[in-house]
């Protein structure tokens, strides 16, 4: 499995940051590589589940996404099954007057024919995504 973890801090209250992330729909707006999200439903635990569509290195690829775990305000953890098999991790942490976000993904590289190299560089280009997607919430969240 490769893992990509990366944290920024947001100069915004840590309800309001955990507030904004619980909206599947959203995540195309900070998450460049999401195309679609659709059929989201709350789920008993404070949660969604939704369907999926994800671009990765020019391929398309769907699944499906459900939060396992759900901790207001503290961290949240989802399971994806489908084209892309990944546990996403996020958690938020108060600090001063903003909030520390760490972004943790593990997942499985789908391109099993295409060999180590060709998954070294997707997992270096997720390494980066996630740092966009950090920044991008960071932007969204202090304007």
């Amino acid at each position: 499995m490769a893992t990509a973890k990366k944290s920024i801090k947001i100069n915004a209250p840590v309800e309001k940051v955990f507030e904004f992330m619980m909206k599947p729909e959203i995540l195309p707006e900070i998450w460049p590589s999401f195309v679609e999200m659709k059929n989201i439903k709350e789920l008993p635990n404070g949660g969604h589940s939704w369907d999926w569509v994800y671009k990765m290195a020019g391929m398309r690829f769907t699944g499906s996404s459900e939060n396992t775990e759900v901790v207001p305000n503290e961290r949240t953890v989802s399971r994806t099954t489908g084209g892309i098999e990944s546990t996403i991790t996020w958690l938020y942490q108060p600090e001063d007057d903003g909030t520390n976000v760490t972004f943790e993904a593990e997942y499985t590289v789908p391109v099993p024919l295409l060999g180590k190299l060709v998954e070294a560089v997707i997992v270096k280009m997720n390494e980066n995504e996630a740092e966009v997607i950090l920044a991008n919430l960071k932007a969204r969240m202090e304007t």
